[in-house]
């Protein structure tokens, strides 16, 4: 079958559809039917069916007679360690695990937090208590102690597991001391806590409270597969809130695992036992979907990687690791590849490697854009593919169904819908807009199974956040547009289309132009307050490594590009070099942090910022573009339109 006839034979019979890949799933009792409208625009997915994630995603591989296959590759350049652990030796680890969390009273609706690093230990921690039935939630390892306290008080785990310490390529993270400290911010007090304790830093442990890692599994009976409801919380994964407080997603169980074992072969066209790494963290999810679960569910081995994309130790690892282990579907964000690109720009680490068993680099979690996709693409001879997603639907909104068919690519699209998906463009009024349009995105409800059917704890503030703005529609929060082919084009979030003199601009299709500059290895524009025309973008670009030609210029060519391929439309007049960008660990830039400073308004350092230090830089880099405009009177670079500021 073709894309459009798996779409429409979605589209004409969903019911029939998600039956038909429940089929795929190992079930204690089948579901009877697929969706239940609980009203009011809430839904949910299989949830009559009584299903366990963990006898999925292990034992039955074991059973079946693939025990010896690889499950888990770990790879960590930064301690210099490298193990496989087989399908068997994962199902004895997580059994063993769940044994100990049983027998220290932790079952079915617990919560457990996990605040772990890269490592095989943290994916057996959430193994463990799908096995047993209990919600995790997994928190970035590292997180601040007074951010993790608002999750613990959240969600009210009965215990938390965690390690001693955390490691970057030049520090050790000390997780520890920041637990200590969240437990002493938070109201709620978990029962216990267990203690992964690694070589580079053994962790004081708190007696009565704190049991170390193996000495606590040690005794114990291993524990059986808990089957649960299908709408049975299988996680709950914070994501950032504009109150300040965190959203806590809910995924649904059987959902989930229908959706993740449906992507693996038919967007990421992987086949059980072949290896599928997704470079991303346990906290984000990412980790979740595809780290985690989704390989393990359709039985493909996973790579746990503890490293970055350059300085472990230099801009040639990704391609180590996907020779070594031999990769043959990759995915990472693409921002990743604009660090690799920036350090290496002529790709000399790639010529020592082969890449002969990847069949496709996938692309997501911040918008790819156009020369990123084309230097990888040259250089690697691999297809490379965008596609868009969120943490709250887990998977993938819009992409290239390689499995199914590949599409053709058009660079700067994540392509198309997947089945499940009902994707349409609206304006502020809920009317569709014309092909070509910038308009909000948003998804026809209901939205697909393995999506979040609610906050935890917080159901007016899903529908608040998610189904108000346009009834019967689930608002993605992305800006963007369908071309007369379809394919969708992902240009903003909402917040980030600028409003310059009345006319409505995508500082995405901005940043595009930018990063074609062939001395810019990053940007980012955001729209600052303007008393005259309401909003002006300004760009801020980090330079290739050996760019030695000056500032100023470059900041010249930056404008008058813009100017060619937007028009004078755009007003694009600032722009400044800076080192680097504000980013949250899993790579998005934090576009509206940088406005807020750029219009002298209060904000909160976000807790996601991988390095606070950054906002001081940008700062600086924003006063002196301010004294600039000031001095030349509000022209930064030449600009052939200065009469009009």
């Amino acid at each position: 079958m073709k894309y459009l006839d798996v779409y429409e034979s979605w589209k004409s019979d969903p019911e029939g559809f998600w039956m038909e890949a429940a089929q795929a799933i190992d079930w204690e009792e089948a579901p009877s039917k697929a969706l239940f409208d609980r009203g009011d625009h809430m839904y949910e997915w299989f949830a009559d069916a009584r299903v366990n994630t963990c006898y999925n995603a292990v034992d039955r591989h074991v059973e079946r007679g693939r025990g010896d296959q690889a499950a888990i590759i770990y790879d960590s350049p930064i301690t210099g360690t490298k193990r496989e652990i087989t399908f068997h030796e994962l199902r004895d680890r997580v059994a063993g695990l769940a044994g100990a969390l049983r027998a220290n009273g932790v079952g079915k609706g617990d919560r457990v937090i996990i605040y772990m690093p890269m490592v095989p230990e943290a994916l057996e921690a959430m193994l463990a208590c799908a096995r047993l039935g209990a919600i995790h939630s997994v928190v970035f390892g590292g997180f601040a102690a007074n951010e993790l306290a608002v999750r613990i008080d959240d969600a009210t785990p009965r215990a938390i597991i965690a390690a001693s310490c955390g490691l970057e390529p030049a520090r050790v993270v000390h997780y520890k001391p920041l637990l200590d400290e969240a437990l002493e911010l938070a109201k709620h007090e978990p029962e216990f806590c267990v203690i992964f304790q690694r070589e580079q830093e053994i962790a004081q442990l708190t007696e009565g409270r704190d049991h170390d890692w193996h000495g606590f599994r040690y005794g114990t009976e291993p524990a059986e597969c808990v089957p649960v409801e299908g709408n049975h919380p299988a996680y709950i994964l914070y994501t950032s809130g504009t109150t300040g407080q965190p959203k806590g997603v809910v995924r649904p169980t059987a959902g989930h695992l229908i959706a993740l074992n449906w992507t693996m072969k038919n967007i990421y066209n992987v086949d059980p036992g072949e290896v599928f790494w997704a470079a991303s963290d346990v906290g984000w999810v990412v980790g979740h979907s595809y780290i985690c679960y989704g390989p393990l569910i359709h039985g493909n081995t996973t790579i746990v990687f503890e490293g970055k994309p350059i300085g472990t130790p230099d801009a040639g690892t990704f391609w180590r690791v996907i020779q070594e282990h031999k990769v043959n579907s990759f995915f990472t964000a693409p921002t990743a590849f604009r660090a690799v690109k920036r350090e290496d720009p002529r790709a000399e680490c790639l010529e020592k490697y082969d890449l002969s068993s990847l069949r496709a680099i996938f692309l997501a979690g911040e918008r790819a854009d156009p020369d990123t996709i084309q230097w990888l693409t040259e250089n690697t001879g691999t297809p490379v593919y965008d596609h868009w997603w969120q943490t709250e639907t887990g998977y993938t909104i819009a992409g290239n169904p390689v499995g199914i068919e590949p599409l053709p690519v058009k660079v700067g699209s994540p392509t198309v819908a997947m089945p499940g998906y009902d994707v349409h463009i609206l304006d502020d009024g809920g009317e569709e807009v014309p092909a070509g349009t910038l308009g909000a995105i948003a998804v026809k409800l209901p939205l697909p199974p393995g999506t979040l059917p609610t906050l935890w704890n917080a159901e007016e503030r899903f529908k608040e956040s998610y189904l108000t703005t346009f009834p019967g529609y689930y608002e993605t929060g992305d800006a963007g547009m369908k071309d007369s082919d379809g394919y969708l084009w992902i240009m903003a979030r909402t917040d980030d289309v600028i409003n310059v003199a009345g006319h409505r601009l995508s500082t995405g299709a901005m940043e595009e132009v930018l990063a074609a500059h062939p001395d810019v290895a990053e940007c980012a524009v955001i729209g600052v307050a303007d008393d005259l025309k309401g909003q002006l973008p300004l760009g801020l670009v980090c330079l290739s490594k050996g760019v030695e030609r000056s500032h100023e210029t470059i900041c010249e060519e930056c404008v008058q590009l813009v100017r060619e391929k937007i028009g004078p439309v755009g007003a694009f007049k600032l722009c400044a070099v800076v080192q680097r960008l504000p980013k949250t660990r899993s790579g998005k830039i934090l576009r509206s942090t940088i406005a807020k400073i750029a219009d002298g308004v209060d904000f909160k350092t976000p807790a996601t910022i991988d390095d606070p230090a950054i906002l001081d830089e940008i700062r600086v880099s924003l006063a002196a573009l301010a004294a600039r405009k000031t001095a030349t009177h509000g022209v930064v670079a030449s600009d052939p339109d200065s009469a009009l500021t």
